[in-house]
């Protein structure tokens, strides 16, 4: 059984409502169950990690809290994933990779749900290179989770009726159809599972070119499943074709994206490029729109907005960029509220 993962984007997640703290895989250690808790789960598909995700978010989190959610058909939905911070276990966050089975009460995990967990326990092995602890919510926290039948499946090594591990090489991991290694550029990270504002910056690049087409949300600061086929499709409009259209980038064609090689040392923001006036104007309604008011905020030009920044040109974003502007000490014109090219550059510089 190879792992397959339903990436945020593919199940429809929100952005983040503060990114998580990134965890190196070194870091590691465990590997933790829980369950829904006492009442039985009707949810299938996707409704189950958007519930798990209202839930989380109504209780002050960042989203979903768990690492990985297992369906009772043995889906695999992305959470936390592999280099983020978990809230699923105090104490055990950073060290545990935590695994919610979607099951409650007196249900009975399915055999397809821990073939499931236990292919993505040991792709979590192979990933860290050693053996994880194995084990369920009540060994972190006096709980109930994961309830008695799950909590008996862990402590007998989670067998899996028909599941043999798999036995990836040490250079192609057990990923399915979409390439999932990673790439060092210039100190930065990129492929499925890096995280930063650099990746931010790709996907922004991708849509203002065209290649968006798999974004359900986003493009966001944690490089998925669908930034990868959205690269391959860049990839392929520049002619590369087989392994060098894979979708994870390369230095020549991440030049060709971004005009430049952004770096650790320097701001990856400014590595996308202007993308036009015709973005910032009444109507407009793009992903521009709300990285500039982003960008707005945290230089300390936020207080017109009452909500948001959204992705609507708004009144609230043109009086911020005035005010950027005017404290530029511009005048007249150049301090209208709608950003050119050298408005853009000072903010994200």
């Amino acid at each position: 059984m190879s792992v397959s993962i339903v990436s945020r984007s593919a199940w429809g997640a929100s952005p983040w409502d503060g990114t998580p703290n990134t965890v190196p895989l070194a870091d590691r250690n465990e590997y933790y169950v829980h369950w829904d808790g006492a009442t039985p789960i009707t949810r299938t598909g996707y409704a189950i990690p958007r519930a798990i995700e209202a839930q989380h978010l109504a209780q002050g989190w960042s989203g979903v809290g768990y690492n990985f959610v297992v369906s009772q058909a043995g889906e695999i939905f992305e959470g936390r994933g592999w280099t983020l911070q978990g809230a699923h276990c105090p104490g055990h966050n950073v060290s545990a990779i935590g695994v919610q089975i979607a099951v409650g009460g007196d249900q009975e995990a399915s055999p397809q749900a821990l073939a499931a967990a236990r292919a993505l326990y040991d792709e979590a092995c192979s990933r860290t290179g050693r053996t994880l602890t194995k084990g369920g919510h009540r060994d972190g926290l006096a709980t109930l989770c994961p309830g008695d039948r799950l909590y008996a499946w862990v402590q007998a090594g989670m067998p899996a009726a028909g599941y043999e591990p798999s036995t990836p090489d040490d250079t192609t991991p057990s990923t399915g159809t979409v390439a999932r290694y990673q790439v060092t550029i210039n100190g930065l990270t990129y492929g499925y599972g890096a995280t930063g504002a650099h990746v931010t910056a790709v996907g922004e690049a991708l849509v203002a070119r065209g290649h968006g087409d798999h974004y359900t949300s986003g493009p966001g600061p944690t490089w998925t499943d669908v930034d990868t086929l959205n690269y391959a499709d860049f990839q392929r409009s520049l002619g590369y074709t087989g392994d060098d259209a894979d979708g994870v980038p390369g230095e020549s064609s991440l030049r060709t994206l971004l005009g430049t090689l952004p770096s650790a040392t320097t701001s990856t923001a400014t590595a996308l490029a202007f993308p036009g006036r015709r973005h910032f104007r009444p109507g407009a309604n793009n992903r521009f729109v709300t990285l500039l008011g982003q960008r707005l905020v945290k230089k300390g030009y936020g207080k017109h907005y009452s909500v948001g920044p959204g992705p609507k040109w708004s009144e609230a974003d043109r009086r911020a960029v005035e005010a950027f502007q005017r404290a530029q000490q511009w005048t007249g014109a150049d301090a209208d509220g709608y950003p050119g090219p050298e408005t853009w550059r000072r903010l994200f510089s």
